[in-house]
């Protein structure tokens, strides 16, 4: 396992749409493993493979709370059957866009048909948090980010102090 660059907004490759999988092999376990490693490294609950930098339409998550009783979970090729018309409010933030945070609404309760880790297909109900989380992550495979949802006076202020911060990056570098 290795621990992957997470891409930082603005990247245009976090805006591409991600292509989806013909079947779960050995390499693309190893990329869910590496993406796992490097959720943990950076103190997530979810990563998209194009935050990496590889449009495929994989996720993986782990809402679990407790540092020695993790739950990952893997999505690959993930669709919403169905979303609830009442919606609930987090406050979400995103390993792309480092250190802001918004309250997003988003429907409380999702269906999602994936395959899992070894290619089985499977189903799910999710509701809370893990469904905010599948629908932040999901948002990714398609090019959005949480901040899309804001205001365009919101979203152009966090987007230029974002890249104020990447250009004394590559100035500390």
């Amino acid at each position: 396992m290795a621990i992957r660059t997470i891409l930082t907004e603005p990247n245009p490759i976090l805006r591409q749409i991600s292509k989806p999988l013909e079947k779960v092999e050995k390499d693309q376990q190893k990329l869910m493993d590496d993406m796992l490693e490097t959720m943990y490294h950076a103190r997530g609950i979810g990563l998209a493979a194009i935050q990496i930098g590889v449009p495929l339409r994989i996720i993986v998550m782990d809402i679990s709370k407790e540092e020695n009783n993790k739950e990952p979970m893997f999505f690959v090729n993930p669709v919403i059957q169905k979303k609830n018309l009442n919606f609930s409010t987090y406050e979400e933030g995103c390993l792309s866009v480092p250190n802001q945070f918004a309250e997003i609404d988003r429907p409380s309760t999702c269906e999602v048909e994936y395959l899992d880790y070894y290619g089985n297909k499977k189903k799910i109900k999710a509701e809370g948090l893990l469904a905010t989380c599948i629908q932040h992550e999901m948002d990714h495979l398609e090019g959005i980010l949480f901040i899309d949802y804001l205001s365009k006076l919101k979203k152009s202020m966090i987007i230029k102090k974002l890249s104020k911060q990447k250009k004394i990056d590559r100035i500390v570098v």
